[in-house]
């Protein structure tokens, strides 16, 4: 049986590519081997978010034809979209396919194993206007599914390299992500993380057809207990979608909504689309809509002009917004974009002071947030075993608005939908004991409500 090996770097959208990449070789007869071990074929999905993505990109493909010389080698995803000449420069690079036509992998693979001549499929992705369906049925993860609902961006921010390598904003048939949402409860997953590139731009390119509009349409899934939107930018909420927070019962209490920078004169230079004031308006209208809701965010630090009294505004707005956790990037160049050509470039020591100030006040924020639902009773889906639990007695899952709880109870748990009394609140993990086990609801009454 001829054996594929993969590895992804970057993003969930590249992790999800990968699953349905692996069911086109899984169709062909292929069984999946461990990468470190010998495989006839090395898939390599590559990010080319930062330089240092492109750098490790080119380190993983140089392992996979030293493991095995007589390999096929094939390169995909986000580097493999922009550079594709630097990839095929690597001796022993047999295929390169962007980030489109990835239908066609299993022929490339059958002509090169024929010719042994290297492909470049790469083609203009600006040009494509469709969403590329992949089928997915399951993930090695049993508990939480990841459904790609969007591809590619059109915001163009000065530090983002990503619009030319996933393209403009397309969007996926709303009937193919219903018809995979009935697939998947049927395989047995309560959760799903609505994902893409751009995820709240869902729609852009519909006819009057919006995030707010799938999900109402997500609501009416039988079986399907929690919807996690993955990424949302703050000004693609709008009333339509705050009526989805307040009266969806299965709508997770937790968004993930980049702020970047917090004053207005970096977010300009950003090419962001909102002020600072704007955004924390839209916050207090999230929490309205749906109170205890846990905001988690991304932090670009020392972006190019950020001046020391920036700096300070920013972190007292992150303080005033009051996130449950901030994700903190110090800011790197990324060589073809216009941000790494701006002058007033910000010394390393001074961001990575910046950085640690703010993964500290991130901390305490956290510690804030979970400590509020000591005493109370989350919903929680354990994932797996808690790392270093004897016999596998402790069980570690994420309540609806994303505290990572740890309580006792055994494997039969995962997948369920538990009720967890919060017993301690930590940083990264809280304390609990199981309440109850919630039992499916029978057929056409809907959930339990939260």
């Amino acid at each position: 049986m001829p054996s594929v090996a993969f590895y992804t770097l970057g993003c969930k959208v590249n992790f999800y590519d990968t699953e349905a990449i692996w069911q086109l070789f899984k169709n062909d007869g292929y069984e999946q081997v461990d990468f470190e071990g010998t495989a006839d074929v090395y898939l390599i999905n590559t990010c080319t978010v930062t330089n240092t993505g492109d750098k490790k990109s080119r380190q993983m493909i140089r392992r996979a034809v030293r493991r095995n010389p007589d390999a096929i080698v094939a390169v995909t995803g986000c580097y493999a979209q922009t550079s594709p000449g630097e990839i095929l420069d690597i001796p022993g690079v047999d295929l390169v396919i962007g980030n489109q036509d990835r239908e066609q992998i299993m022929t490339h693979v059958k002509n090169i194993q024929e010719s042994r001549q290297p492909v470049n499929a790469v083609r203009n992705i600006m040009k494509t206007r469709e969403f590329e369906e992949m089928d997915v049925p399951g993930f090695a993860d049993r508990t939480r599914a990841f459904m790609k609902i969007q591809d590619g961006c059109n915001n163009f921010c000065t530090f983002c390299i990503i619009p030319w390598s996933r393209g403009l904003s397309r969007s996926r048939d709303p009937k193919s992500i219903v018809a995979q949402a009935h697939q998947l409860v049927e395989a047995g997953y309560k959760e799903f993380v609505l994902t893409g590139i751009h995820t709240g731009g869902y729609g852009d390119d519909l006819d009057n057809y919006r995030l707010a509009d799938l999900l109402w349409e997500l609501d009416k899934v039988d079986g399907l207990e929690r919807v996690r939107i993955s990424s949302i930018e703050a000004s693609q909420i709008d009333e339509k979608l705050l009526e989805v927070l307040n009266r969806s019962t299965k709508m997770c209490r937790h968004l993930h909504i980049p702020l970047q920078a917090g004053h207005n004169e970096v977010l300009k230079a950003m090419r962001r689309k909102y002020t600072t004031e704007e955004y924390f308006a839209k916050m207090q209208l999230i929490r309205q809509a749906m109170p205890d809701v846990g905001i988690t965010t991304d932090v670009i630090v020392g972006f190019p002009g950020e001046t020391d009294e920036m700096f300070r505004a920013g972190y007292d707005f992150m303080k005033a917004v009051n996130y449950s956790e901030m994700h903190v990037f110090p800011y790197s160049k990324r060589t073809g974009t216009p941000a790494a050509r701006m002058l007033n470039q910000v010394d390393e020591e001074i961001k990575n002071a910046r950085v640690q100030e703010l993964i500290d006040l991130s901390e305490e924020m956290q510690l804030a947030y979970a400590r509020s639902f000591v005493g109370k009773t989350l919903s929680v889906i354990p994932e797996r075993a808690a790392k270093g639990s004897a016999g596998r007695s402790i069980q570690h899952g994420f309540s609806d608005n994303y505290l990572q709880i740890l309580f006792p109870g055994d494997d039969s748990l995962q997948g369920e939908l538990c009720q967890v009394k919060v017993t301690e609140a930590g940083v990264n993990e809280c304390r609990g004991e199981l309440v109850s086990v919630s039992q499916p609801a029978a057929a056409g009454l809907g959930g339990s409500v939260r």
